[in-house]
């Protein structure tokens, strides 16, 4: 039952924080394999390819399982959905410490890639679901933001862990992290109409600032693959997979490039791999506040979109410098410029779902795209392994990826069209009809 206060509750910004923690903890668990990869290779005796190959394990199932994890959100709630994923790569993470070499690695890496694909599209159906539109751009910065604090912390955190304890502690550690995750998630949220905690007056605040109404019925109007048709989707996909492909490196192969290329030792590593991500962090949270700042000003959304989208990928060019220039400092400045143009253009990248999606199939658009733009993690960590073996240097795999970020800003100014949500034909013809 509602309550009735004078005040609006702000409910809507604790399930941010819980969506944010759920990030920070799905990227704390991806990376540790990152930072354990020196370790790892050297006591399971694998080659830099094969390195490779089992970083890619984790797109494949994560990939595959995007559009079904959306699917499963939109049908049953988001509430179920990221909890039994939380929960299901959590688990895989602590069985992570089982592993006896590459076979075992690449069973258990596969398993988290299932669970982990329902985080971002549960994510952005519950943003579409909790808040306005003005406030959309905000709240995608700071869930988002939870992966660079996840993999900013992780790095010199797992370090620790592993020069105390040894390569398999850091795994059960961020395992049981998401364990305690996950039952404060499934004790605190529901849907909005629904909560214990919101008032009467946060949910008009919140109903009416959307152009859609996510949640207040199941109806979704086309199927998932009929979205495939529809040109700013095709252009969503195609552009986030050329930033997923760029910002991958520095969850798969930068603690390897700052230890093989630069020279770092292990412990100074972890700390210096904290600073890209950190700058993204920020860069993330301006851009995201910026955004909507602008559309309460009047600008449009397609322009608002456009431009964190556009100026972002534009400055993710810079990892193609990073590799060439001789100061490591130097290296990491640029670095850390393509990293915040990356997470520029990500918190435009997941208000889009809750931007263009017909109504109820927010996380099915998320999934969609996510499913799409992880090729390119599948395909980044194993091209960029190649590379190294074949040509002893990560300079040729840096120019690889600043030039997927040109194509990226240049999918995102001319393919995608229109930012407004997705209507199907029958349904105009129906809305004309009845008018």
């Amino acid at each position: 039952m509602l309550k009735m206060t004078g005040r609006k509750t702000k409910v809507r910004w604790n399930i941010a924080i819980l969506m944010w923690a759920a990030i920070a903890i799905n990227y704390l668990d991806r990376t540790v394999l990152s930072a354990t990869t020196p370790s790892l290779m050297k006591e399971f005796g694998l080659n830099a390819g094969q390195m490779g190959i089992i970083m890619s394990a984790f797109f494949w199932s994560y990939a595959l399982f995007q559009i079904p994890a959306g699917w499963l959100a939109d049908r049953v709630g988001q509430r179920f959905s990221l909890a039994f994923s939380v929960a299901w790569w959590s688990i895989a993470t602590a069985l992570t410490a089982l592993s006896q070499g590459m076979k075992s690695l690449l069973i258990f890496r596969v398993l988290l890639g299932v669970g982990e694909a329902g985080a971002y599209p549960s994510n952005a159906g519950v943003t579409a679901k909790w808040f306005p539109d003005r406030e959309r751009t905000r709240v995608s910065a700071i869930f988002d933001s939870g992966s660079k604090v996840g993999t900013a912390l992780a790095m010199p955190f797992v370090v620790w862990l592993m020069t105390s304890f040894g390569w398999k502690v850091p795994f059960i550690v961020s395992g049981l992290l998401g364990l305690i995750w996950v039952m404060i998630w499934w004790t605190y949220y529901r849907d909005p109409e629904k909560h214990m905690y919101v008032n009467k007056e946060e949910i008009k605040y919140i109903r009416d600032g959307q152009v859609k109404k996510d949640g207040l019925d199941k109806t979704q109007p086309l199927k998932w693959y009929q979205l495939l048709k529809y040109r700013n989707i095709q252009a969503m996909c195609v552009g986030f997979f050329m930033l997923n492909y760029a910002i991958y490196f520095f969850i798969t192969w930068f603690p390897a490039y700052l230890v093989q290329e630069r020279g770092f030792e292990l412990m100074k590593m972890g700390w210096v791999s904290m600073i890209p991500p950190l700058f993204g962090l920020v860069a993330e949270l301006c851009a995201g506040l910026f955004s909507d700042w602008l559309y309460t000003k009047g600008y449009s959304l397609t322009f608002v979109r456009k431009l964190n989208l556009v100026g972002g990928m534009l400055l993710a060019t810079m990892i193609a410098f990073a590799g060439v220039v001789h100061s490591p400092i130097l290296s990491i400045a640029l670095l850390s410029i393509s990293y915040a143009g990356l997470t520029t253009a990500a918190c435009a990248i997941w208000s889009l779902p809750g931007d263009v999606a017909p109504r109820n199939m927010t996380s099915i658009v998320g999934g969609l795209q996510n499913c799409v733009s992880n090729m390119g993690g599948i395909l980044g960590p194993i091209v960029t392994g190649f590379i190294i073996t074949a040509t002893n240097s990560f300079i040729p795999a840096l120019i690889v990826s600043g030039v997927a970020t040109l194509i990226g800003a240049l999918t995102y100014l001319f393919w995608l069209g229109k930012v407004e949500p997705i209507v199907p034909k029958e349904e105009i013809v129906t809305n004309n009809l009845s008018l």
